[in-house]
């Protein structure tokens, strides 16, 4: 299992404080049945700047020392890249990093409640110059919550989305869980990675997020979920499935 998404790097965002919680992390990877992870720690996030030349640097680091642990995964670098209008600057100057070393598919990161309204032209200029955004978590994206037919309008126009498998899980609460459930079944989110932090309270649920899909969707779903990650760190080219509707519903603030 491949997961495309995780804060494991130590002392640099809100995930793994220290080199023994990454080794930590990543003995609970295995367990869950992870092979191969990418790093991503936060970008351009009002709290952390993590620069593409210093994650590479303690993605070596950390991988050098799960080595000698003995604890059979494989870590690359990557980025969950907080939204913010010079992108494609920054990408002609190599400062950002991708899913695979073709440098096509981009983590990016909304705030959580709202989407900017540079997003559209953005991501038009991303997909000119070859470039696909990843909205990560969008189910926990309040402007989505509200209206789940802005996160159809960006797959429709080329975008990409990842759902978090504690999201899936109920992890999050069970409005989340249904929505998570509710974008799988209307081919709204192309895959499941972990988002994990920690081994505790954000871990990783890939097990049971796999389990929950093949008992809710079936074998077919799990493995066009697996193939679009294999694609995504390949660099092959991902053609997803036509979205289909959510009913539109309020889904937060009932009351």
């Amino acid at each position: 299992m491949i997961d495309l998404h995780c804060h494991i790097l130590p002392g640099i965002d809100d995930g793994a404080s220290t080199m023994k919680e990454s080794v930590e992390m990543a003995r609970l990877a295995v367990a869950e049945g992870i092979t191969h992870l990418l790093a991503t720690p936060h970008h351009m996030n009002r709290n952390w700047m993590n620069e593409k030349s210093k994650v590479v640097e303690l993605v070596n680091e950390v991988q050098s020392e799960i080595d000698r642990e003995g604890i059979p995964l494989t870590i690359y670098p990557g980025q969950e890249v907080r939204i913010y209008g010079n992108m494609l600057e920054d990408i002609g100057k190599d400062k950002l990093l991708f899913t695979d070393e073709l440098q096509q598919y981009l983590l990016v990161e909304f705030p959580t409640a709202s989407i900017p309204n540079f997003t559209e032209r953005l991501f038009y200029d991303l997909q000119t110059n070859g470039k696909t955004p990843i909205i990560v978590h969008p189910e926990r994206n309040r402007v989505i919550q509200e209206d789940p037919h802005k996160l159809k309008e960006f797959v429709q126009h080329g975008a990409l989305a990842q759902l978090t498998a504690a999201s899936y899980t109920g992890g999050f609460g069970k409005q989340i869980q249904k929505l998570s459930k509710q974008m799988i079944d209307a081919d709204l989110v192309h895959f499941i990675a972990s988002d994990a932090h920690n081994t505790t309270n954000r871990a990783f649920h890939m097990k049971e997020a796999h389990n929950l899909v093949m008992k809710e969707f079936g074998r077919h779903k799990w493995h066009q979920f697996d193939q679009t990650t294999k694609d995504l760190i390949n660099g092959d080219v991902v053609i997803p499935p036509t979205p289909t509707n959510i009913a539109k519903k309020k889904f937060f603030g009932l009351f």
